[in-house]
């Protein structure tokens, strides 16, 4: 039977290798070569020196190799968000069947949204103070309950449980879980440290205070730890009453809550090992202080009782004790009477001096009293005022024998007297002249 003109053709049946290098050498014939700019994500390098990583927009993304012989000539650390334009060409990975683009060349435009949008609201949180080292706690050496903040799908809480069992079996462990990444994780991180920070005086209700929170999650891209560069969570890191470690991505990863927190940690890991004194030191340090309390209650007790064999040794003989006492007594007053018997002695020594001095004493002092007398005579002639008159001067004097020294005092015709250094002179004003 003849086929109708109009049958469709059988389609090809393909093998899938076969269609892979088909595809890519339709890429290589259409496309080849290209530059593609775009947001660095998920960058790694291999131990090989081989590069692996994504570009992307906002609308998609391509998956990119760049070889060791084409990284070695870069002439900046590439990083996850940041802007540039590659060179190379489209190709497909057969034992995969994934479109990547070889990278052959790159150069940096400038830094990703993403990363700006981090490096803006780590600029405003900072001129907030909230990464100041002073605002910083120091974490409680042995916390009696300690609380965790993390996804409980995320392989971080493994490896939190898992160091916190293996070191401090005995402190209790809180988990608030919450999502860690995608559009509502910020929110719920947000509401996890509130519930765990609103019950911080009695975490468990039974009377056992919260010390410190973990904050964790594993490594990731820019985008995959996007939740922990929210603002909010930030301000309610910096509000927790307790101190707050932050052990998100690997070593180098930073987030805005690394920075905020109390304590960053590299890992999840490490920042259980931070709050986790291993059990044995603990139980060490108890031993320590147990024996040296030991030690003490001993010494105590050793110099108490050589205390009460000295007391009963004296309460057991109270005559020989009594005996003490009265050869105490007579010492003392033996010291007494030789005290009186040599203060008498020295006062009858000082009378006898004082006796033997004082007739001189009296000369002396009559010497001394005859002097001032006669110097005190020699003063008072040297006052005497008939010396002044028998110079030559006369003592003026009106009828009621009142001294006069100035001519306003004397009247014309008044009577006067003047006493002379030999007698009396009866004188009548004649006239006064006034200077």
């Amino acid at each position: 039977m003849l086929d109708s003109p109009n049958a469709t053709p059988a389609p090809r049946v393909w093998r899938v290798d076969a269609l892979c290098r088909a595809l890519a050498d339709t890429l290589n014939a259409r496309f080849n070569p290209v530059r593609v700019s775009g947001e660095i994500s998920g960058f790694s390098r291999a131990a090989s020196g081989h590069c692996y990583f994504s570009l992307k927009d906002q609308d998609a993304q391509i998956r990119c190799a760049m070889f060791k012989r084409a990284a070695v000539g870069l002439d900046f650390a590439s990083r996850d968000g940041e802007l540039v334009e590659v060179s190379g060409r489209l190709d497909i990975y057969g034992p995969r069947g994934d479109l990547q683009l070889i990278v052959e060349g790159m150069r940096r435009q400038g830094q990703g949204s993403l990363f700006e949008e981090f490096l803006r609201l780590k600029a405003r949180l900072e001129a907030q103070g909230l990464f100041d080292p002073a605002r910083k706690r120091q974490l409680p050496l042995m916390p009696r309950s300690i609380g965790l903040v993390t996804s409980l799908g995320a392989a971080a809480l493994h490896d939190v449980a898992t160091a916190l069992r293996r070191r401090v079996p005995h402190i209790p462990v809180v988990l608030a879980p919450a999502s860690v990444q995608g559009a509502g994780a910020p929110a719920e991180l947000v509401a996890a440290l509130a519930q765990l920070t609103s019950r911080a005086d009695d975490i468990d209700g039974a009377g056992t205070p919260l010390d410190v929170i973990l904050l964790v999650r594993g490594g990731g891209s820019l985008e995959d730890l996007w939740a922990f560069n929210d603002e909010q969570l930030a301000l309610a890191i910096s509000r927790s009453p307790v101190p707050v470690v932050s052990g998100v991505g690997h070593e180098t990863d930073f987030t805005i809550a690394d920075f905020v927190a109390d304590v960053r940690a590299p890992t999840p890991t490490a920042a259980a090992e931070l709050v986790a004194t291993p059990a044995a030191v603990c139980l060490g340090a108890a031993q320590v202080l147990q024996d040296r309390l030991s030690s003490a209650a001993w010494r105590l007790l050793d110099t108490e009782a050589q205390r009460l064999d000295r007391v009963g040794a004296r309460a057991g003989r109270p005559s020989s004790l009594m005996a003490g006492h009265t050869l105490r007594l007579q010492a003392l007053s033996h010291q007494l009477q030789g005290a009186a018997k040599m203060r008498l002695q020295a006062l009858g020594v000082a009378r006898q001096t004082r006796a033997s001095q004082w007739p001189g004493l009296v000369q002396r002092s009559l010497a001394v009293q005859a002097d001032r007398l006669q110097r005190a005579e020699l003063r008072l002639g040297l006052l005497d005022p008939s010396l002044v008159l028998q110079r030559g001067y006369a003592w003026l004097s009106d009828a009621n024998g009142t001294a006069l020294t100035s001519a306003h005092d004397v009247q014309a015709g008044q009577a006067l007297q003047a006493t002379l250094s030999d007698g009396t002179v009866d004188l009548s004003v004649q006239a006064v002249h006034r200077n």
